[in-house]
């Protein structure tokens, strides 16, 4: 068996460690008899499984007691509308700051449902920075501040975390979940799917406020209401078992590797060495500004863009894979999630070197 080197944006890499345990306990699981796919999310085996996930995310992640920490399906596009649908309370208006696609795909779903304004998106229309925050234009009377602290397609990432000004600030944390430490404490609710650091595709991860529940729109579906959500443990329904299984695995290895902070000084390194090589090799190009450069999603362009494809099926052969930018955007697109090995991001330049050296 060879297993590549795997760049993709989403569903993205998951630590091989973690599939060689999801692979020994396949078909049984601890002795049960059954899979983790076969169980009843009501069972003793499936409810332990369920309850170490949380406890161990909230140890990664040092969750405070007062928060909420939910397992749903949805993905982030269903938390777009179960934010509106949750934190209004009564109010009208929510503030949104746009800094690419997934922003944009946000206020939009969200003015479904309220008035949702932009506060802050880059005038030129370009998304490869981010808007000074002196120039934001903030309601205080807005039922929420939403921002997408990475952004997945344009590979644009916020320095810092946002200042609500007592605004209840929500973030969608996808693409970087798990990616360094994060306080907590500031924010209202995060949500993160799962498949990009922390597990497969079908579960999406929410983290609320206590204070934040129990003032869903009455049209709210009830598997979108946080508070029948937190009420029931996050099984109202059947929720997403084996991602959600998988992703438990995952939060166990982060700490084997020695939490967030080793995972963060890891990631800082992989994205320093690519970026210092594009920077300096004059072949290849990043459209971000510095400050605003994401460590999880690396998109570059080659001088001449016929040669794309070219280099796309030349990295193939070399096991590397999934490359090819977002269509709306081109190029290429390295994303170097937790799970991607710093030999992963080495073989990546060392072949970006050979090709601009023969095709330069």
């Amino acid at each position: 068996m060879t297993r590549v080197f795997n760049f993709s944006a989403g569903p993205g890499a998951l630590p091989e460690p973690v599939l060689r345990q999801v692979q020994a306990e396949l078909l049984e699981w601890n002795g049960s008899g059954m899979s983790v796919m076969e169980m009843s999310h009501r069972d003793k085996d499936f409810m332990s499984i369920a309850t170490q996930a949380e406890k161990d995310l909230r140890e990664v992640l040092n969750v405070p007691a007062n928060y909420k920490v939910l397992f749903l399906q949805g993905g982030a596009l269903g938390q777009f509308a179960a934010v509106p649908m949750n934190l209004l309370r009564g109010k009208t208006s929510a503030d949104y700051v746009v800094t690419g696609s997934w922003g944009v795909k946000a206020q939009k779903e969200a003015g479904k449902y309220c008035k949702a304004n932009i506060v802050a998106k880059p005038a030129d229309g370009k998304f490869n920075r981010i808007p000074p925050v002196s120039e934001w234009k903030l309601d205080p009377n807005a039922a929420y501040l939403h921002y997408t602290p990475n952004e997945t397609i344009e590979g644009v990432e916020f320095p810092f975390i946002p200042d609500g000004k007592g605004v209840p600030l929500v973030a969608d944390y996808s693409s970087t979940f798990l990616s360094r430490p994060l306080d907590v404490s500031k924010f209202g609710l995060i949500y993160a799917g799962a498949q990009k650091n922390a597990g497969p595709a079908g579960l999406v991860m929410v983290i609320v406020r206590e204070d934040l529940l129990g003032q869903a729109l009455p049209i709210a579906p009830s598997i979108f209401d946080y508070k029948q959500m937190a009420d029931n443990e996050s099984m109202l329904n059947t929720p997403p078992c084996f991602a959600w299984y998988v992703a438990g695995l995952v939060f166990q290895w982060i700490k084997k590797e020695g939490g967030l902070a080793a995972i963060a000084e890891r990631n800082r390194r992989k994205a320093g060495l690519l970026y210092d090589y594009i920077d300096a090799s004059g072949f290849y190009a990043n459209p971000v500004e510095k400050s605003a450069r994401s460590w999880m999603n690396v998109p570059f362009t080659l001088k001449d863009a016929a040669l794309d494809d070219e280099f796309l099926k030349g990295a193939k052969k070399r096991g590397l894979s999934t490359l090819k930018g977002h269509r709306s955007v081109g190029g290429m697109r390295a994303s170097i999630y937790n799970a991607m090995p710093e030999a992963g991001v080495q073989a990546l330049v060392d072949y970006m070197k050979e090709f601009a050296r023969v095709k330069g």
